[in-house]
């Protein structure tokens, strides 16, 4: 038996990571470990990084200080996407112990049983991304409202800003039948809303004969679970028939999507290697604005790429205004080693890509409120979380707003029916409970 009894687990990044630091979770639990807090003096760390957050090796650094601090004697591995990329480099932070690549980091429990006491040097072990083509399905299981299911894995599309093809490979996924199974699990536990996640999971099937809009289909007769929400989905995959299915024919998938943009700009989304124009955009959103008014529809834009002009930012903040959208999120362009972005020309001063979020994150401000404007009187279904905070507990109608409504534990992890009344300054609404 491992002297090591103590596991705590620290994720950067999207959720995706979250679901996969889940099922790391699970075969440490399953392997007679206890699972614990960062703080709760754990025997090992596993910090699960993430590529796409400004300063990965900053967090990294100071999640590793932090470990060491709270106990010296403890193992620290690191796994996830920065590992994948800058595995040599991490191997040298002092106080790792183990650094493991996409092909290596499901098996970190194999790994940590063969170490026997707190290294002098890291154990780095990855291989060439191009190895990786297994598909390990995940679910999030921690919070009892909701969790975060992988559908899809990896990227083919190889944008000029991103690293994800370098630190995830290909894109791949399970079959449909092995992918409701999961779901199946999850309808098992308290958990009311999975929200569907992967790299790039409108490309479901990659072609073959399984797609996306059929995956939706047949999770959608899932008993057991109340609520589906899609993650995020390129505008090119989203399909007329998906739009369709889910505002007009679906039981359980939520009127929400969230759909990347990135540049309201055709010269520049071309020189990002995008799959789409502005005009294939603004259909996809007007289509969903027809057949569901109250839609909830979010937008990734990416500040300050290479070669951004003064008039070609101006045409994606004039591009958004007119868009019937509901918030933002808003990503500064940062260099990434390895990406074709790195060595185009003009690369926009720092402050000016911080003035330029600052605009864009005050214009998601007023499209997010306007959105919740439009809500006022309408009467929804909130799921309501069971965390409170200082006499309020918070939840998500379908659509998408958040709302807070006075403290009542008998709500907690239920839908309810709401009115909404007020739009309040931090983001959220106050409604009354409909008793009907």
């Amino acid at each position: 038996m491992n002297q090591f009894k103590k596991v705590a687990f620290y994720t950067l990044g999207c959720k995706l990571n979250f679901s996969e630091t889940s099922t790391l979770s699970r075969l440490f639990e399953e392997g007679g470990y206890a699972k614990v807090d960062f703080e709760e003096h754990p025997d090992i760390f596993i910090i699960n990084t993430c590529s796409v957050t400004e300063n990965a090796d900053k967090k990294c650094k100071q999640l590793v200080r932090r470990a060491l601090k709270i106990n010296p004697e403890g193992l620290i591995a690191i796994v996830g996407c920065y590992a994948q990329l800058k595995p040599e480099e991490i191997g040298k932070i002092p106080g790792v112990d183990l650094v493991l690549g996409a092909n290596e980091k499901f098996n970190v429990l194999d790994h940590i049983e063969k170490i026997s006491a707190k290294l002098e040097k890291s154990i780095v072990q990855f291989d060439s991304i191009k190895k990786t083509t297994e598909f390990i399905p995940s679910y999030s299981y921690g919070d009892r409202t909701r969790s975060f299911l992988k559908v899809q894995d990896g990227c083919d599309y190889f944008c000029t800003f991103c690293t994800i093809p370098l630190a995830r490979g290909k894109s791949r996924n399970a079959t449909i039948s092995e992918t409701v199974n999961e779901a199946k699990k999850i309808a098992q536990t308290e958990i009311k809303e999975v929200v569907l996640t992967g790299v790039n999971i409108g490309d479901f099937g990659q072609g073959n004969e399984e797609n996306f809009y059929q995956l939706i289909q047949q999770l959608d007769q899932v008993e057991g679970i109340d609520r589906f929400r899609i993650s995020s989905i390129e505008p090119n995959l989203l399909t007329n028939e998906i739009i369709d299915y889910c505002l007009t024919d679906s039981q359980r998938f939520v009127p929400h999507f969230h759909i990347p943009l990135q540049s309201g700009s055709n010269n520049l989304l071309k020189a990002m290697r995008r799959k789409y124009g502005r005009e294939l955009y603004a259909e996809r959103v007007a289509k969903i604005k027809e057949i569901e008014p109250n839609c909830c529809i979010g937008v990734d834009v990416i500040v300050g790429f290479p070669g951004e002009t003064e008039e070609e930012f101006m045409e994606t903040v004039h591009f958004l205004k007119e868009l019937d959208i509901s918030y933002l999120h808003v990503f500064t362009y940062s260099e990434r080693a390895n990406t074709t972005a790195t060595k185009m020309a003009d690369a926009v001063p720092m402050h000016v890509r911080k003035e330029r979020s600052k605009i864009l994150h005050l214009l998601s401000d007023r499209k997010k409120r306007m959105f919740y404007e439009q809500n006022l009187g309408n009467i929804r279904i909130a799921l309501i979380e069971s965390e409170q905070d200082e006499g309020w507990m918070y939840g998500f109608t379908e659509n998408y707003v958040k709302i807070r409504i006075p403290f009542d534990a008998t709500f907690a992890n239920q839908f309810i029916k709401v009115r909404l009344k007020k739009v309040n300054s931090d983001g959220t609404m106050d409604c009354e409970f409909v008793n009907e």
